[in-house]
């Protein structure tokens, strides 16, 4: 069997390549009335524009039909529709390919060589967990999200600031944020002999605050580096102690790259100025003073990097929230009250004093939280619903996570039914015949969803290619996927009844005949899992299933 990672992206290019030269004309089917028959378009419009009257040349069906290469997918057949020009892939082949070595399609290949080199800085970990504002969680959340996404890409992050107060850090661990807690302080010294070298006279009858050192002017700076995007309107810079501080930080971070990071990085003074960027990643309310920070830090330092970028997040509104802002803490106590609430109403009691409850609560409402704050472009204002947690809605984390715990279930159940011989051991993939799979939930599934994937991560980060001050992430594109592929597993799973259990079996097993005969349920529905006297509880648990899927 050919080996190898197939590729959406490869399998375009190389499909335009065989068009030859000009703008792209092919694009990837994804609606499941179009993959009945294609999955790949060349609309008649677009090789009208190509090709007179849209005639598309005999060597063109010959190279698509033949088409070959590093993640190109093996085509079916090619051939002229009213809509274009249609292309079919070996589905059975695609399927071998893909299932043949599913890791390769979930977890990006770590690079040869180092990648570059990227400090994070989000200044809002600065503070109080108690002053946290709702727009500054987004920003951590983002950060930490850019953070593991890079590093899965196999880019050298190193996370600023190390986290001081033992009050934040309590309460990222809550939040499962990872970033590094308190190192070693840096000396400003340096710094402070180049701020008084810079510092302009004060006027007469003005007053400085105190704390202030003194006021640098940055206007010339602003004027130069007006094209990249800076505000217009900064004049001068107050300069006290703490700004030396967090300066001096980010000069420790790009200069000693911290130990483990990449190897042939540790410990080198020089490997992280050339090439490194830095991205602040900042809510709107602290935008102007960070750019303020970038450029005292270009007039200050001579060796300051010259990529540094701003990623910044759109300010946070609670629907339905009177004059009283509400901080970080509050809102995870929020959330977490109504993920308690919500089982509260399915199994009566106070579940959250129980043990055995806690841990699955607190994951529960980190994920719900988390998926409310990445499912809006970081850049636009999120406006967050104030409505009890339920899976009603196809749109929200709860339902994402009720699937999760279906698809929990359904391999729990087999490995369960395999100790007790109702199910096979799993056979070689190369032993299938996957010509078998004929429901088109099973192609959504894998042509949508697993084969994508890392496309997708991708595509959620690109800072090296972005001009300009400010970068975008877009992390709802990887919230929409979690929701569509949800749609898409609850449709199958709702249709396709996956662990089935025979007649024969239900005479070896009678407990999971009188199970099936008593819920009316799947075997593989969601159910807490018993072991002993024990039980684990899942989302499922926590809040009951739609109309439409109790009724399945």
């Amino acid at each position: 069997m050919t080996t190898g990672r197939l590729g959406v992206g490869e399998t375009l290019e190389a499909l335009n390549a065989a068009v030859g030269p000009g703008s792209p004309v092919w694009f990837k089917e994804t609606h499941a009335r179009h993959l009945r028959v294609r999955d790949f378009l060349a609309p008649r419009s677009a090789l009208q524009a190509r090709f007179r009257d849209g005639q598309v040349p005999e060597g063109v069906f010959r190279a698509v039909a033949g088409l070959q290469g590093p993640g190109v997918a093996p085509v079916l057949r090619c051939a002229p529709t009213p809509a274009g020009l249609s292309l079919q892939l070996q589905r059975p082949v695609v399927f071998e390919r893909v299932l043949g070595a599913p890791t390769s399609y979930a977890i990006p290949a770590k690079p040869a060589s180092p990648g570059p080199q990227i400090v994070l800085h989000c200044p809002a970990l600065r503070c109080h967990p108690d002053t946290l504002r709702l727009s500054q969680l987004r920003a951590v959340l983002v950060a930490d999200h850019l953070a593991r996404t890079l590093r899965a890409h196999g880019v050298c992050v190193c996370s600023v600031p190390s986290v001081r107060d033992p009050h934040m850090a309590t309460f990222l661990q809550k939040l499962r944020v990872d970033w590094p807690a308190a190192s070693k302080s840096t000396s400003t010294e340096t710094l402070r002999t180049c701020v008084l070298a810079e510092l302009n006279s004060v006027s007469e009858g003005e007053t400085l605050p105190p704390g202030v050192l003194g006021r640098v002017c940055l206007k010339e700076l602003v004027e130069q580096k007006h094209a990249a995007g800076y505000d217009p309107s900064i004049d001068s810079c107050l300069v006290t102690e703490d700004l030396l501080s967090v300066l001096s930080e980010l000069q420790e971070a790009v200069r000693h790259w911290p130990e483990g990071s990449y190897p042939g990085l540790d410990g080198d003074p020089g490997s992280g100025v050339n090439g490194c960027m830095v991205v602040h990643v900042v809510s709107c309310e602290e935008a102007f003073q960070q750019q303020k920070l970038d450029l005292l830090w270009q007039k200050l330092d001579d060796q300051a990097p010259d990529k540094q970028k701003h990623l910044v997040c759109g300010p946070v509104k609670v629907a339905g929230a009177s004059g009283t802002l509400m901080t970080a803490p509050e809102y995870y106590k929020f959330r977490h009250a109504q993920v308690c609430k919500a089982s509260a109403l399915k199994h009566g009691g106070d579940l959250a004093q129980d043990p055995a409850w806690t841990e699955t609560f607190d994951v529960l409402s980190v994920a719900t939280i988390k998926f409310e704050m990445l499912s809006t472009a970081p850049q636009n204002q999120l406006l967050l619903a104030d409505s009890t947690i339920s899976t009603k809605g196809t749109k929200s984390g709860t339902f994402v996570m009720y699937n999760c715990a279906r698809l929990a279930t359904l391999f729990e159940g087999y490995q369960r039914g395999m100790e007790q011989g109702l199910y096979p051991t799993s056979p070689p993939v190369s032993s299938l015949d996957f010509s078998l799979l004929h429901d088109e939930g099973e192609w959504l599934l894998l042509f949508n969803s697993v084969l994508p994937f890392l496309d997708l991560l991708s595509q959620t980060v690109s800072l090296a290619s972005t001009p300009g001050l400010h970068v975008p992430v877009r992390t709802e594109m990887v919230c929409k996927f979690l929701v569509q592929l949800s749609m898409d597993f609850s449709s199958y799973y709702n249709r396709v009844h996956i662990l089935g259990v025979s007649i024969q079996q239900k005479s070896v097993c009678w407990e999971c005949g009188v199970h099936t005969a008593k819920t009316g349920k799947q075997e593989d529905e969601p159910a807490p899992f018993l072991s002993g006297t024990s039980a684990t509880p899942l989302w499922s648990d926590v809040c009951p299933p739609t109309a439409s899927e109790s009724s399945t």
